[in-house]
Order: C-alpha cells, then sequence, then structure tokens
C-alpha cells in the first residue's frame, strides 16, 4: 500500500505562497505539512501530486518520489492541507478495506481506492486538482482531522504545532554545538540545539513557556533573544540583539534580525535589520529592507479582512500581518497594513502605505506601481539565488515565465502600468 498526497482547488486560497511549490511544502511549526504527514506515517511509500506546471520542479527536488504517476497498488489519497498527528496512521488501519470517500464538508480529506480501481480513475486524478466529484459511487465518511484553509491558519498553528514537533524529536540530542560563556538556557529540558550550531555570548534562549527547536549550523550572535515556542531551521543566521517571539518558525538558510512574533519564513529568505514582522508569511528568496515594519493589529481591535482569490475574506481574527511571495522586496521604511498581501517578485518601496494587495511582477509603492520587467526579473532571481550557490533550472524559469503571464490579468485590474 502506498500513500499520494494530493492538491486540491483550494490551493487558490494561498497564493501567492504556494506559485511555486504545492500547498503541502507550506511550514507550520517546525516542519511542512508533507513532512507532518510523512511522520505520521512512517515507512509507507509517498506519492506526490501536484498542479502540472510544477511538477518539473518538484521532481528536481524530491527525485527519488512518483510525481503525479500512480502504480496498481492500493493507495490511499491523504488532503495536503492536512495538520496531521499520530492519530492517523490509526485512522488508516481501521478502515475495512472498502473504497471510500472521507469528506470535511465539501472537501476530500482522503480517499482509499483499491488497486484494480487505479486505472479507471487514473487521468481525473493526475489532470487536475482532486475534487468530490470523481468519487459519486464511493461509500461516504467522515474526515476526522484539521484541514488548513487559509494562510494566517498556519499562523496560528505555529505555536502549538512547534510544541508537537518538539515531541515527534525522540531521541534527538538535546544540547549540540558551541555555547559560548553567558548564554542563559531557561528551562534546558525544552531545548533542542542541534550540531555545528554556535550559540554566541548574552543570548537568552527562553523555553519556559514553549520550546525552542534549533536546527544544525545555526549562528546566533550575541544578545539576541528566543522565547518560546521557537523553530529556527538549519543554516540560518539570527542577528545580533534580534528578539524572536513565540510562533515564529524560520527555515533552512535565512537571516533574521530585529523584532519578529508569531510568523513563518520560508526558506532562503531575510529580515536582517531592525523593524517588527508580526503574525505574518514570508515565502522563499524574500529580502525586507531596514526598518520593514508590519501592522498586524488594527487600532480598533476589530477582525482583520484580507484578499484572497479576488475577494475580501474575514480572517476571524484581530492578529494578521503580512503575506509576501517568492523573490518580493521591500525598501527601507517600508509600512505594511494589517492584512496586506504581496505578489511573487514585487519590489515595494517609497513613503506611505502600499496598497493591501500587489499584484505579482509589480514594482513601486502608494502612489503608483509599474510592471516588473520579466527579464530584469529573472535575471534579478538569478544573480540572488547564485549567492546562496543554487542555479537557476530550466525548470524554475519556466515555471516564473508562466506564473508572470498567469498574473497578467490580476495586474491589469490592479492599475499597474
Amino acid at each position: 500500500m502506498r500513500f499520494c498526497i494530493f492538491e486540491d482547488n483550494r490551493y487558490t486560497n494561498f497564493l501567492p505562497l504556494v506559485y511555486f511549490r504545492p500547498v503541502y511544502e507550506l511550514r507550520c511549526g517546525a516542519f511542512s505539512l508533507r513532512e507532518k504527514l510523512a511522520m505520521a506515517l512512517p515507512g509507507t511509500k509517498q506519492i506526490l501530486h501536484v498542479r502540472s506546471e510544477l511538477a518539473g520542479c518538484l521532481s528536481e527536488e524530491f527525485p527519488k518520489l512518483l510525481i503525479n504517476n500512480l502504480p496498481e497498488d492500493d493507495i490511499w489519497f491523504i488532503n495536503g492541507r492536512i495538520l496531521a498527528d499520530e492519530n492517523l496512521a490509526k485512522f488508516i488501519k481501521q478502515n475495512t478495506g472498502k473504497q471510500t470517500v472521507y469528506l470535511s464538508g465539501d472537501d476530500v480529506g482522503a480517499v482509499f481506492i483499491k488497486k484494480d480501481s487505479i486505472s479507471d480513475f487514473n487521468n481525473m486524478l493526475l489532470e487536475s486538482p482532486i475534487d468530490k466529484s470523481i468519487f459519486k459511487n464511493f461509500t461516504a465518511e467522515n474526515f476526522p482531522f484539521t484541514l488548513i484553509n487559509y494562510t494566517w491558519e498556519l499562523v496560528h498553528h505555529t505555536s502549538s504545532e512547534i510544541e508537537k514537533d518538539f515531541n515527534r524529536l525522540k531521541g534527538a540530542k538535546r544540547i549540540s554545538g558551541k555555547i559560548y560563556p553567558s548564554v542563559h538556557l531557561i528551562n534546558k529540558r525544552n531545548i533542542i540545539i542541534g550540531n555545528g550550531s554556535i550559540i554566541k555570548s548574552g543570548v537568552v534562549i527562553d523555553a519556559e513557556n514553549g520550546p525552542v527547536i534549533i536546527g544544525k549550523n545555526v549562528t546566533i550572535m550575541p544578545n539576541a533573544v528566543v522565547e518560546g515556542p521557537v523553530f529556527i531551521g538549519d543554516n540560518s543566521i539570527i542577528k545580533i540583539g534580534a528578539k524572536i517571539y513565540q510562533g515564529t518558525s524560520i527555515g533552512e538558510c535565512c537571516k533574521v534580525g530585529g523584532e519578529v512574533e508569531a510568523s513563518i519564513i520560508q526558506s532562503y529568505s531575510n529580515k536582517q535589520h531592525e523593524g517588527f514582522l508580526g503574525h505574518s508569511y514570508l515565502g522563499s528568496w524574500v529580502n525586507l529592507g531596514a526598518d520593514t515594519n508590519t501592522s498586524d493589529l488594527k487600532n480598533n481591535y476589530s477582525t482583520i479582512r484580507v484578499r484572497v482569490n479576488g475577494q475580501m475574506i474575514d480572517s476571524g481574527s484581530q492578529f494578521v500581518g503580512l503575506t509576501i511571495g517568492d523573490h518580493s522586496k521591500s525598501g527601507i521604511n517600508v509600512m505594511f497594513d494589517t492584512g496586506t498581501v504581496v505578489g511573487v517578485s514585487c519590489n515595494i518601496y517609497g513613503a506611505g502605505l502600499p496598497p493591501k494587495f500587489m499584484p505579482s511582477f509589480a514594482w513601486g509603492g502608494e502612489k503608483e506601481l509599474t510592471v516588473y520587467d520579466l527579464e530584469k526579473s529573472i535575471d534579478t532571481m538569478k544573480r540572488v539565488m547564485i549567492r546562496r550557490n543554487v542555479k537557476m533550472s530550466e525548470s524554475y524559469e519556466k515555471l516564473v515565465r508562466k506564473v508572470f503571464k498567469d498574473t497578467m490579468r490580476e495586474r491589469q485590474s490592479s492599475g499597474v502600468k
């Protein structure tokens, strides 16, 4: 038996973060949604289902996995938006072997299909996001797990997920690396520091209110304060005097300084300088200039509305900051309003508040937005990536060009010249 992690039609709720990755590669806590699912089903062979335009890049990242290729075998299809836990294995074992679709409202949470029926569904399952209409003749049952519906939900679950992820890392050596004199580790049993990491003098790691997980080869520079629950990924750098508050998850190869609270940062992104980042989600290859600040709470304490799929959605939360797509950058002193959404490869600068929605490949700020020339954008991406010893592949460049084309209408409707 195998399991296939799939995307459904709700992937559009997570744009612009999923232009360059499937939903299940988004981080929540210390791991991506896919990694959590794999840990919940240890030893089971994975298959990845993804939009066709992402298949090339995903194959480069996971060359040993089947991608959009279904073998004749009993297969569990599991929605990539699941917040998986240890109960998932028990749930699968309880299945009687009958072909069943498990629904969470109108969403398909999981489907079990026998190997002699796989060929009947092969084209439908792989040509488009999976929808419940495909399984009209299946027995329907309830799906008893949480499906993430919006980006801000990933942020809001991160504190509790870091705690769960800490418990998943059983057997990990708790404190490795080099710990300089005058480092204060509060509640050491709740702290993991990976091999090769360096914690400089004056650093305070406070795990009294939640665990702190620090990966391998991380450098935390002098006088930084980290207050758990917090995750810091491999090869990242926390700058001098940084203040990293609870609910923050920082991916691999990032550089982070200033004040960060309850935010998720994907790999290879920088927020090196002073400025506040709160209840926000940064894609990869993002760079926030010095004194960039995000608002995550309205002055009247009302819930925050966020643009999703062209519509304003009430998040139901008082705390929502910035969502910014891959390869976007802010200049010095940029201020982002609550619930702002910035697309991929944007360049934001100038005084005043930028628009609360900036379409992909836009250049400018409050007064005017112009199109960021595609060739110049790709050239900048390549320059940034090679500085981290990452070469842009042909598949990735092809995807960038497709995203530019697909977002053209957004730019036109937003008045980008």
